[in-house]
């Protein structure tokens, strides 16, 4: 009897359901029936060049964020080059600038009056081993007695008056100047003669 109740109540709430269904799909079709009384038809030409205009610019905008990645990695590939240059470069030119001041050294006693021409001859070649080191790293000497003065490689500690010498011209070099490439790692210390 208890199961007969139950059934009684089950089939009233699905016949109210029924019911609701049934009203809200009515009222859908009396929004979709037009004036003359015959429901509209969708064009199915109309939906597919809808959905073909929304597949476009969903590709158009993939495209344009892959067209940018894209570009944005090549900026970062060359800036890494770049940078993994310069750290190279800097650490040539620190340890070249260390072995310029032993060549200085052995310049000076070069200069310097010896009896022992064995001895004198050794340095010469040590001088040589040394100055053939940093043209393998690429370091090269900048030219400055006779050249125009310029500020970029030259450091001026003295001028002096001399016609025998154009307007502003290095007269006389105390140290040589060293450049790696375009940088330069030391500016020559000279003497600009009719500046």
């Amino acid at each position: 009897m208890i199961d007969e109740e139950k059934d009684g109540l089950n089939a009233e709430e699905t016949a109210d359901e029924y019911t609701e269904t049934s009203e809200t799909e009515k009222a859908s079709e009396k929004e979709n029936i037009s004036e003359d009384g015959e429901k509209p038809e969708e064009d199915p030409a109309a939906a597919l060049e809808a959905k073909i205009k929304a597949l476009e610019e969903s590709a158009a905008a993939d495209k344009d964020k892959y067209l940018r990645l894209l570009a944005e990695y090549d900026n970062f590939r060359k800036r890494s080059v770049k940078e993994r240059f310069d750290a190279s470069a800097d650490a040539t030119a620190k340890a070249a600038l260390e072995v310029i001041s032993v060549i200085d050294n052995f310049e000076r006693a070069m200069a310097a009056e010896c009896s022992d021409e064995s001895y004198k001859k050794g340095v010469e070649m040590i001088y040589g081993q040394f100055t053939e080191v940093i043209k393998r790293l690429g370091v090269e000497e900048i030219e400055a007695l006779g050249k125009e003065f310029d500020p970029n490689l030259h450091n001026a500690v003295s001028q002096v008056e001399d016609e025998s010498f154009g307007e502003n011209t290095v007269s006389q070099v105390y140290q040589k100047g060293y450049k790696l490439g375009d940088k330069v790692i030391r500016c020559a210390m000279v003497v600009v003669a009719n500046p």
